[in-house]
């Protein structure tokens, strides 16, 4: 388990450090500001918020499940096999 960990740290390490530089935006999100700035100024940008919403929402809900499966699974009764020492012994 720590093995996995250290290896997610390292590969998000690794993400975070590389240097890229984006100065664009995609064509989707230029669209609908576009065809929200045609429609009604007051409501500039309303679309654009509601698509950043909907892909925020998705990764904490996938870590929120992992995390409460991982809670629940560790939570649970050890059995006998899982007791026993590296001598052989039962603790």
């Amino acid at each position: 388990m720590k093995l996995i960990l250290v290896i997610l740290v390292l590969m998000f390490g690794l993400q975070m450090s590389a240097p890229v530089v984006v100065n664009a935006q995609c064509a989707m999100c230029k669209a609908t500001l576009e065809s929200n700035a045609q429609n009604d100024k007051s409501k500039i940008g309303a679309g654009l918020n509601t698509g950043i919403l909907y892909l925020m929402v998705i990764p904490y809900l996938i870590f929120g499940t992992l995390g409460y499966l991982w809670y629940k699974n560790s939570k649970k009764p050890k059995s006998i096999f899982e007791t026993v020492s590296d001598t052989g012994d039962l603790i």
